[in-house]
């Protein structure tokens, strides 16, 4: 158990960041799963629509650390050249 006062505010402040960082990764998978409906629907112009879309809120991720860049543009490639396969 947390003995310090810096240490007891460290845990407040640990337990503040888990959940906003939650819900903006929270927030890129349903960008993405918007996306990944539309391709399996077979929507070329709603999963492309849906693409621009996601590309910023990964970036986000990126800047607000709760995804590493190389992450992001794994997740962003894949989804694109899934995107034009379907044309």
């Amino acid at each position: 158990m947390a003995n310090t006062p810096q240490a007891k505010k460290r845990i407040r402040r640990n337990e503040r960041r888990a959940e906003i960082n939650g819900n903006r990764i929270g927030r890129i998978r349903t960008f993405i799963k918007k996306v990944e409906a539309a391709l399996e629907a077979g929507k070329k112009d709603d999963a492309a629509t849906a693409l621009a879309a996601a590309q910023p809120e990964l970036a986000r991720g990126v800047a607000k650390g709760v995804l590493h860049k190389n992450t992001a543009s794994r997740k962003f490639a894949r989804l694109t050249k899934r995107v034009a396969a379907l044309g």
